[in-house]
């Protein structure tokens, strides 16, 4: 299996850039903007907010975004301890509109929602921090209660989705797992939470990058790449090919009914990228030119399967038939202690769908907005944890829950 150190290529990456001027990027890592949380509640409670904002969280990235990022996150917060004797800083509450009201995770997860390219679990990582820093709790205990209602709130916001649940229960994993004992006093122990959670939060934040440098040797010049949906962290690896000057095309299905692909294949024209747009059901048609298939995922379980927009199995089972490697880049905040068994067995995630036409009443209409495809069918992840085959999958769900 092949395989290479994260922290080996972020150290590689520094080193390249010493003479570069400060990433854009970095600047995202600063406090979120102003809240609009009043207008981000779920609106339909009766169908599932994974459907709802799946536009908003797979947006397309325009040529503008790093404008409209530097913007939105020149105002930063007011980050100064508060005046009490006892040290505590001050809740930024991103999301509370106001000094004099109750810090609120929920307002605080919506506020990090608006960076334009900041994944939903990693702004559930955020909010969980600053949940921490606000805390005015005053032993171990009551902070730990404190975030562990918070992340079930989170959680709660939307039960369908498995990286904002997955996101929550690695933060808690990883930042309660220090102990308390080695601490002389609750302060100095709750600092070190801070410290923890900043990290897992930066980790999290840098992980699609280092999957997009982690996957360069699998994609080679000439080849033709089929891709499902939009991921912005598949959007990710091929940019990051067509600036390291490879030579490939790309088909997008069209992904229906949000058209995603379609939205890919706009952001792929503007990287100059040779791209041809199929209908979902042009798979099998075209599957003898592809040479291999890459999609993200929405969330990857303890079989080494994933979970993802539907139509991903049935493309895999394609590949499959036809001897073609299929590809998955996610984050491994993404790595949910789930077993589904079959297309059935994991929670719904409904979706409206519009023909054009009316539909009788007494026409059952599918609404599942995604589906299973078990790892038999999948060659390897791209993963910031490193390339994994499927079958390491769930030892590496032990490392990160124990």
């Amino acid at each position: 299996m092949w395989w290479r150190s994260a922290s080996f290529i972020l150290d590689r990456q520094q080193e390249q850039n010493t003479s570069l001027p400060p990433n854009p990027e970095s600047l995202l890592l600063s406090s979120p903007p102003p809240s609009m949380a009043d207008s981000l509640q779920n609106p339909k409670p009766d169908i599932s907010a994974y459907y709802q904002t799946r536009a908003a969280h797979h947006a397309v990235v325009t040529s503008d975004w790093l404008a409209q990022a530097q913007s939105a996150v020149s105002i930063q917060t007011n980050d100064d301890v508060s005046s009490g004797s006892d040290g505590r800083v001050a809740p930024t509450g991103g999301g509370t509109g106001g000094d004099n009201k109750t810090f609120s995770v929920i307002d605080e997860f919506n506020s990090w929602r608006q960076q334009p390219d900041l994944a939903e679990a990693v702004a559930a990582i955020r909010a969980l921090a600053a949940v921490i820093r606000a805390s005015q709790a005053t032993t171990m205990m009551e902070l730990e209660i404190e975030l562990k209602k918070a992340s079930d709130s989170l959680k709660a916001w939307d039960a369908t989705s498995i990286s904002l649940t997955a996101g929550c229960d690695l933060f808690m994993r990883y930042v309660t797992r220090t102990s308390a004992l080695e601490y002389e006093d609750f302060n100095s122990a709750r600092y070190r939470l801070i410290e923890r959670a900043e990290k897992f939060g930066e980790i999290s934040y840098k992980a699609r990058r280092i999957i997009a440098m982690l996957s360069q040797d699998f994609i080679f010049d000439g080849c033709t790449i089929l891709v499902h949906g939009f991921s912005r962290v598949v959007l990710e690896v091929l940019k990051t090919a067509a600036e390291n000057k490879k030579h490939f095309r790309v088909f997008c299905t069209e992904g229906r009914p949000d058209r995603t692909g379609l939205r890919l294949s706009n952001e792929l024209a503007k990287l100059d990228v040779p791209v041809k747009l199929l209908i979902d059901s042009a798979v099998a048609y075209t599957m003898d030119e592809v040479d291999m298939v890459l999609v993200g995922a929405d969330g990857v379980v303890e079989s080494g399967g994933i979970i993802n927009m539907m139509g991903t199995y049935q493309i895999a089972l394609v590949s499959h038939s036809m001897n073609k490697p299929v590809y998955v880049a996610a984050e491994s905040y993404k790595f949910a202690r789930l077993y589904p068994l079959d297309q059935k067995d994991m929670g719904l995630a409904l979706r409206t769908i519009d023909f054009g036409v009316p539909i009788p009443s007494k026409v059952e209409v599918e609404k599942s907005a995604r589906d299973y495809t078990p790892p038999q069918y999948l060659t390897l992840l791209f993963t910031d944890l490193g390339v994994l085959t499927p079958s390491v999958v769930s030892d590496e769900l032990i490392q990160l829950y124990l």
